[in-house]
């Protein structure tokens, strides 16, 4: 997908007239913008959403729904559960990789509860019940889940608690999220208009709006020039351009760029030629308007890469990349596992590239344990005998695969992974017959259908641009762009080299609000 439209801003005073004004304009009508706009309705703003899509939802409405809160929710407590922020924010830190963001984090984790209480405000509903096993998504309402908080290396940072929060539907629930999101903002008095595709950011000169703001020794210019105030939008619809307004700030709620492909090539190359996980809008443009008023970007090379593997065969068994070797604990969150494969295991010789050769060992009885609706789809690629047999119809360097299932059982025999540190939940012997499953062949979930074979990674960027706690797009000297605002993906937020489930949706609506908020306050 080639993705270059142009992003120059344009001048206020080249603009006769606006065809649209409001007080707050959200751009993009994901989980991050529902939240932005319910909250700057919410202090009487008047609030217009427009997205490029024909209604709302976004890669929101698509997503599993999780969303990752924690520190003490109610939930956590009915299930039995103990936590606390600190705990919370510590394993944060270590999971969101490196480059996290640590005042982010802290300040999530301390709002967290609170947030919680927003979204049952809004109507999101949450069951009080737990679903206690790996998996990506579980095939039931339970409203809790682990995402690795309980595997290692993470059990010696903090006290495990389970922080995965699911609104109470079956399977994927991200739709059921964005109903009562959007519900929510567009009661509050936030209105919406669909197939608008915001192409560049409309400025006042910098001095006028310093002078206008009370700045006389800017407006003089005794001091540097911040940089022009953002007063509108310009977009097009059913192809013809209109000019929107906004008072008080324009909120880019825009997802990230894992859609255009030259942004890809710029900043993160590992993840072309993947599987995209978006809603087929994410092409960078909130990045690029705001990059082209001189917005400061962070982490543009982070991605989060999901392997087509099922999470409980992977636990059961053993995960091995094309050298035959074992090189993660396989109980630990999935999406680590695909960023292990893709980032530190494909480095140099002859894996070098961004091949993802990765295969799933498992027995027949680890096979069968998983329920035949939680495989979604997934065949065991070859089947064999013994362990040799295997590693011949895999492909696999000689003695490789062999070594390693030897030297695994030997572990599981002994009850302790010394290699890995998976739990001890999860290990035990393979026994023969084997099966070895080829992530490249896909998985496909229960509301699709079709051929999903691919390189066996499906991926999405974590970087964009950088943003204070209040929402406000820094430029390169860490200064607020006056009227200028983000959240979503379209920021950097609490993510570094590293990814967990429901921090996307946890972040978005969280610093979300915040941006809303700040927006509607802003004079």
């Amino acid at each position: 997908m080639t993705v270059r439209n142009s992003v120059t801003p344009r001048a206020a005073s080249t603009v006769n007239s606006y065809d649209l004004e409001t007080d707050v304009l959200v751009v993009g009508y994901g989980a991050a913008g529902a939240a932005a706009a319910f909250e700057a309705a919410h202090t009487g703003a008047r609030v217009l959403v427009v997205d490029r899509a024909g209604g709302p939802g976004g890669a929101s409405a698509m997503s599993g729904g999780e969303i990752y809160l924690g520190g003490g929710t109610p939930i956590q407590i009915a299930c039995g559960y103990n936590d606390t922020p600190e705990a919370m924010a510590a394993f944060l830190k270590a999971a969101l990789g490196t480059g996290a963001d640590a005042v982010k984090i802290d300040e999530y984790c301390a709002g967290s509860v609170e947030h919680f209480q927003w979204l049952v405000d809004r109507g999101v509903p949450f069951k009080p019940s737990m679903w206690d096993a790996p998996t990506w998504v579980p095939p039931t309402d339970d409203g809790l889940m682990w995402l690795g908080e309980n595997s290692w290396p993470f059990t010696e940072l903090a006290h495990p608690a389970p922080r995965g929060h699911r609104p109470t539907a079956n399977d994927f629930g991200g739709k059921l999220l964005m109903e009562c999101l959007t519900a929510a903002a567009e009661s509050a008095g936030a209105t919406a208009q669909f197939d608008t595709y915001v192409t560049a950011l409309i400025v006042a000169d910098g001095d006028a709006a310093a002078a206008a703001a009370g700045d006389p020794d800017q407006a003089a210019g005794r001091h540097p020039a911040v940089a022009p105030r953002v007063v509108g939008v310009v977009a097009r619809r059913y192809g013809k351009e209109l000019t929107i307004r906004a008072r008080r700030g324009v909120v880019l709620t825009t997802g990230g760029f894992v859609d255009n492909d030259p942004m890809l090539a710029d900043h993160a190359p590992e993840l072309l030629g993947h599987t995209k996980v978006s809603a087929g809008t994410d092409d960078g443009s909130g990045i690029r308007m705001a990059q082209a008023l001189g917005a400061a970007v962070r982490h543009m090379n982070a991605g989060q890469i999901g392997m087509s593997l099922i999470p409980g065969l992977a636990a059961r068994g053993m995960v091995v990349n094309g050298l035959g070797r074992r090189f993660i604990n396989e109980d630990t969150y999935p999406g680590r596992i695909g960023q292990s494969a893709l980032y530190r295991n494909n480095m140099g010789g002859s894996w070098a590239g961004t091949d993802t050769a990765v295969w799933v060992i498992v027995d027949e009885t680890g096979f069968e344990d998983v329920p035949e609706p939680q495989r979604w789809g997934v065949q065991p690629t070859h089947v064999a005998e013994t362990p040799s047999e295997l590693e011949e119809l895999t492909g696999l360097p000689t003695g490789s695969l062999v070594d390693t299932i030897r030297r695994y059982n030997e572990l599981a025999t002994a009850g302790t992974d010394l290699d890995h540190h998976k739990s001890p939940r999860w290990l035990r012997p393979l026994v023969p017959p084997l099966a070895a499953i080829d992530v490249k062949a896909g998985i496909r979930p229960p509301a699709e259908s079709g051929d999903r074979r691919g390189t066996g990674a499906s991926v999405f960027t974590l970087g964009g641009l950088h943003t204070d706690l209040e929402g406000h797009v820094l430029d390169l000297d860490a200064r607020p762009i006056p009227g200028l605002f983000a959240a979503g993906r379209a920021a950097s937020g609490l993510h570094g080299f590293g990814y967990i489930s429901g921090t996307s949706l946890g972040d978005g609506t969280f610093f979300g609000r915040r941006a809303g908020t700040a927006a509607a306050r802003n004079a």
